[in-house]
């Protein structure tokens, strides 16, 4: 578990110690919402969390084009570009599950999003 991952797991007991925290998060594969989000966090000192939906990003390109080893690495170049360390970074997906696949028989969609998952492990 990265040290972000930490931070964030912790945070739900901190708040019912009586903190008043939370973190950026966002649900984007836009580079514009991305870079906003990255900067937000490194002018602040904060965690990001960054999180792509099937639709946007999965192992057959999503509609971005993009598999997840392709969005990592976006998000870990515009993170440095930034000037966030990737330590202050979580990443994942959103609705992972076999909704673009749901023309597809039950089972071959359920093939599909397995296959999506470990893409994103």
């Amino acid at each position: 578990m990265s040290c972000a991952t930490k931070r964030f797991a912790a945070i739900g007991a901190r708040r019912a110690a009586g903190g008043k925290e939370g973190i950026t998060s966002i649900c984007s594969a836009h580079p514009l919402v991305i870079d906003a989000a990255l900067r937000h966090g490194a002018l602040h000192g904060a965690d990001v969390l960054i999180e792509a939906t099937c639709n946007q990003v999965n192992h057959e390109g999503g509609y971005t084009g993009m598999a997840p080893g392709a969005f990592r690495g976006l998000v870990e170049t515009y993170a440095g570009r930034a000037g966030l360390p990737l330590d202050r970074l979580i990443l994942g997906g959103d609705h992972l599950g076999p909704n673009p696949w749901k023309h597809d028989s039950a089972a071959g969609a359920m093939r599909k999003a397995a296959a999506m998952i470990d893409a994103y492990a």
